[in-house]
Parts: C-alpha cells; sequence; structure tokens
C-alpha cells in the first residue's frame, strides 16, 4: 500500500503542561483520481484549443482589416471578434444554475461567434483561398463547441424545484443588495430636504433644552414692579409676596431698585421689615 508524509497533531506534555505539536507520519495514500485528472487534462486541452482559435482568428481578421486601416487599430479590432463570445459563454458558466438567465449569453455568444467566423470566411474569399477561409472560420468553432462540451459537463444537474428555490434565494439577497443604493438614496434626500428648511426657516428648537423653562410649582413667583422702587420698598415688597429667602430677596432688589444693592443693606431692611 502507497504511503505519504502528513502532518498530524498529537499530544506532548512537559512540566505538566500539555499541548498539540505537529509531528510528520506516514499515512495512506489516497486513490488516484482518475476522473479529475482526465478533467482537468481536458480542460487543459481546451484552453490550447481556444488560444489558437484566438491567434488564428485574430491574424485573419487583422489581416482583413489591415486592408482598410493601420495594422495596430486593425489587430485591435479583430481581437474583439473573439473576446465577444468568449466573454459571452463566460457569463453563461457563472448563470449556469438559472436556465432563464444563461439563454441570453448562450444566444449572444453564438451571434458573435457567427459574426467570427463570417470575418474569417472573408478573409479567405478576399486572399483567394476561399478553403482556407472556410477551415479557419471552423477552427472558431470547434473551439467554442469543446468549451461548451466542458462547462456543461461541469454544470451540476438540478431539479425544477431546486433550481425555483436557488432563484428565490437569489432573488432575497438581490433584494437586499438593491436596498443599500436605495436607502443611500434616501438618506441624501432627507439631509437635502432637511438643510434645505434649516437655510429657509433657521435651526429647529432643540426638544431637550426648551427655550422656556417650565414652571416650578413650589417655587414662588415674582411680585410684579410697579412704576419705581427703592431698596426699602423693594424688600417690603417682596416680603409680602412670600418671597423670605435673602439671595432671592436682594436678587428682587437688584431688578426693581438698585442693580447695586448691597447685601448688608438688603438684609437690614429685612430685619426691620420682620
Amino acid at each position: 500500500m502507497k504511503t505519504r508524509q502528513t502532518t498530524q497533531q498529537v499530544p506532548h506534555t512537559i512540566d505538566g503542561k500539555t499541548r498539540m505539536v505537529p509531528i510528520r507520519v506516514d499515512a495512506p495514500a489516497p486513490p488516484r483520481d482518475w476522473d479529475a485528472l482526465v478533467l482537468n487534462g481536458v480542460t487543459g486541452i481546451a484552453a490550447l484549443v481556444l488560444t489558437a482559435s484566438v491567434v488564428w482568428s485574430t491574424a485573419s481578421i487583422g489581416d482583413l482589416l489591415s486592408r482598410a486601416v493601420v495594422e495596430p487599430a486593425a489587430y485591435g479590432a479583430a481581437i474583439v471578434f473573439d473576446l465577444a463570445w468568449i466573454a459571452c459563454m463566460a457569463i453563461e458558466w457563472l448563470a449556469r444554475y438559472d436556465e432563464d438567465r444563461a439563454a441570453l449569453p448562450r444566444r449572444a455568444g453564438h451571434a458573435m461567434l457567427l459574426l467570427a467566423m463570417l470575418a474569417v470566411a472573408a478573409h479567405g474569399k478576399v486572399a483567394g483561398y476561399w478553403e482556407i477561409g472556410l477551415i479557419g472560420a471552423a477552427v472558431s468553432a470547434l473551439a467554442k463547441g469543446l468549451w461548451t462540451v466542458v462547462l456543461r459537463h461541469q454544470t451540476p444537474p438540478l431539479d425544477e424545484r431546486t433550481r425555483a428555490w436557488i432563484q428565490v434565494e437569489l432573488a432575497d439577497a438581490g433584494a437586499s443588495l438593491a436596498m443599500i443604493p436605495v436607502r443611500r438614496k434616501l438618506q441624501r434626500a432627507q439631509a437635502q430636504a432637511a438643510a434645505e428648511r434649516t437655510a429657509i426657516t433657521g435651526p429647529d428648537a432643540d426638544p431637550d433644552r426648551p427655550d422656556e423653562p417650565e414652571d416650578d410649582a413650589d417655587a414662588d413667583p415674582e411680585p410684579t414692579a410697579a412704576g419705581p422702587m427703592t431698596i426699602k420698598d423693594a424688600v417690603r415688597t417682596a416680603l409680602d409676596s412670600g418671597i423670605r429667602e435673602p439671595d432671592r430677596v436682594l436678587s428682587y432688589v437688584r431688578k426693581v431698585a438698585d442693580a447695586n444693592a448691597k447685601p448688608d443693606t438688603v438684609s437690614r431692611y429685612i430685619r426691620l421689615a420682620s
């Protein structure tokens, strides 16, 4: 039985502390996967054929177009013929789990391949070798046909319900992705509307910091000033209104009588009025 070297984690204890350490051990080698090897070989052959097809088509179509334009432009346009149907074939592979979405790139790929084949055949006719033109066109058909077989072989078969389930899952994921730019656009529109409103009417009042203080049921309202007052009159008016705290009386006196009233003076009038 064949074996191979592999790494295995085993416990190893030193000073009472156990750690998992890697060691090299011989393990049975798995049997050779011939199916994978054959598939890899076929894929390599398909890649080689595709490369030869692109080179041949580009050379033929480029030579045909160079009769009317400069060579760099001619060969640059010539390679588009093959790259177009190759790109469609790649998109068809990406949509392999959804037959409805894969149908469009498949049809487009066939149409673009036909255009490339016609261009190669036209070059053979213009060059005076129509047989070579037909054979060259068949190279592109062979390349696409081989890749179609390879890709179809690697596409897992799915029943109708499984395909429907996958489509629903993809639709949900697509809806989530679609909502990202929609929310971004909505937030941008709301921000623009708020900025426009602020520019016209001014900033909104902060609801957490109202302009007007709330009424305090426990606080005594200050009396309303009625004409000019002396410090003595202001003290008496404050006391008659129920204001007893010296600091509040002083504040009231400075507000209605004398802004520079001294605390000692106000205190003296409070004692005289008590």
